[in-house]
């Protein structure tokens, strides 16, 4: 069960609502346990406790707000090198286009870096020219579609690998997920404007929510798997999970060997 905490300051609530955005993305992948908290709320703890973290600031004079800066400085003190290999993205608002975010991205990943997370890029695209490559970069506070999709991508994404790398389930890397989702949207796109029709786009994803959780079933089969058949059989277990537990209210697999 993946960690993740969304680490933010905000003075104007900008940089909050692409902190909220950001925790729904990563809730997106079943298991994980998401920690949303400002600067004010947020305690070392919180740090040491997260396997991946997401880490706003609004872009102060084209650099990191000061008191995110200060957060950081006091959380050196007692915790430096406590949190090398975790794994980290960052996002940040802006007073509008232009007007630094994506330095302040670099600048706050440099910070990361310094205390040993593991800082990723992202290569997908929200829109047609819509991208967050060193991070999710807004005007002001998230109002349009891909400013949305490109906060809850980077949640999502961060969950990914946390899912990936840390617990080890394999079949959640973007390649085999949000990318591949894309890839599919892409070519139905292509086919649909060859044949002159109408575009179906299918339902984005969505954390299951099952429409009454206090009826829910739990049933445990055993099964004697030969020892040198295991690892593959796990592999397809895995894949079988990932593709039901979009499923709200239907049939959720989990296997443990």
């Amino acid at each position: 069960m993946g960690r993740i905490l969304v680490l933010y300051h905000s003075n104007t609530d900008c940089t909050s609502d692409m902190a909220a955005l950001v925790a729904q993305g990563a809730r997106k992948i079943p298991g994980m346990v998401v920690r949303l908290r400002s600067c004010d709320e947020a305690v070392a703890e919180d740090v040491i406790w997260a396997d991946g973290i997401a880490c706003g600031t609004p872009t102060n004079l084209g650099g990191i707000a000061w008191r995110m800066k200060k957060w950081w400085d006091d959380f050196a003190a007692e915790n430096w090198g406590k949190c090398d290999g975790k794994l980290c993205t960052v996002f940040s608002s802006q007073g509008g286009h232009g007007g630094g975010a994506e330095i302040t991205c670099q600048a706050m990943s440099t910070v990361m870096m310094n205390f040993g997370f593991l800082s990723f890029g992202v290569s997908d695209y929200v829109s047609k020219i819509h991208t967050l490559h060193y991070g999710c970069v807004v005007a002001k506070r998230p109002r349009n579609d891909h400013d949305k999709a490109a906060c809850d991508r980077l949640g999502l994404r961060l969950a990914e690998w946390v899912a990936y790398f840390v617990d080890g389930r394999k079949s959640l890397h973007p390649l085999l997920t949000t990318k591949a989702d894309d890839a599919v949207r892409e070519a139905l796109a292509a086919t649909a404007k060859a044949a002159g029709v109408p575009l179906a786009v299918p339902p984005p994803r969505a954390p299951v929510v099952l429409a009454n959780p206090a009826h829910t079933v739990h049933v445990v089969v055993t099964k004697d798997v030969p020892e040198e058949a295991q690892d593959r059989w796990l592999e397809m277990a895995e894949v079988l999970a990932h593709h039901t537990w979009r499923e709200a209210g239907g049939i959720k697999y989990a296997f443990i060997k």
